[in-house]
């Protein structure tokens, strides 16, 4: 039986790598198949405006997008979005913000420097580059991230810890380097100058990398040559496309579904 439009995902929707049902939603300006939490819902509000829901969870219908910030201005310039919106949600008369792509942008942003502020607060993400060199060196660390403005000898040097607490030399396996510099960073911890930052939890590392994946995906940050990922590991280290990142991951926060049609 169908989840229900608009319900919750059950237990079995977020069973990955059990052999579970993972729910897939329809990219209106694409038109291609993807899992929902690698897309951007967008919701339908009571007076037919548009508004992102990163999390998925605003009732009401709704639809999804799987492209970059680029494509969606593009598409809303086109008249393309508004199209796919409207055969989406079966409703011709809707009113799309011109600064979409920035609200989107700034959601998932948010989303990201929330998640890491409560695996902060919850003791699974660490800062400070001894604290995080020896854990890496202890097979500790899970994700290793650093603020745009790191310095890359300190980049440097957490990732050979990292390499040898893995024993994975010579892959060139490396940390992610964020979108937001040191500042953001510290504001969004409550930490002072927070410039790398360690997950020392497997299921953490999953859920900073269901929104930073996203985040990246969007602004197109992850296709600059600044940020240095190791192709070798992508759960650990990120990917060319972060969304593939998130084939592997459990769903955590994106808990509205709908079918493959794109809407709801």
């Amino acid at each position: 039986m169908r989840t229900p439009r608009n319900d919750q995902l059950t237990e079995t929707d977020r069973a990955k790598g059990r052999g579970q049902h993972v729910p897939e939603r329809r990219c209106v300006v694409t038109g291609e198949v993807s899992p929902a939490e690698q897309l951007v819902r967008l919701a339908l509000g009571p007076d037919n405006s548009i508004a992102p829901d990163v999390h998925a969870k605003a009732p009401g219908r709704g639809a999804w997008i799987g492209v970059d910030r680029v494509a969606l201005e593009a598409a809303q310039a086109k008249g393309k979005l508004k199209g796919g919106l409207a055969r989406a949600l079966h409703e011709g008369n809707i009113s799309i913000p011109d600064d979409l792509g920035e609200r989107i942008e700034a959601q998932l942003m948010r989303a990201t420097l929330d998640r890491l502020g409560l695996e902060s607060r919850s003791g699974t993400l660490i800062s400070g580059n001894e604290k995080i060199e020896q854990a890496a060196r202890r097979g500790q660390v899970r994700l290793l991230l650093h603020a745009s403005d790191a310095g890359e000898d300190g980049r440097k040097k957490l990732a050979q810890a990292w390499r040898v607490g893995e024993e994975d030399e010579g892959s060139g396996r490396e940390g992610m380097i964020l979108p937001v510099d040191r500042q953001s960073l510290s504001m969004a911890l409550g930490r002072e100058n927070a410039v790398h930052l360690a997950i020392v939890d497997a299921r953490a590392a999953d859920r900073v990398l269901a929104h930073l994946s996203r985040w990246q995906f969007f602004t197109g940050w992850s296709r600059d040559a600044a940020n240095r990922v190791s192709p070798e590991d992508s759960r650990s280290a990120g990917d060319t496309d972060p969304r593939k990142v998130g084939e592997e991951m459990a769903s955590t926060d994106s808990d509205t579904v709908s079918d493959a049609s794109g809407a709801y």
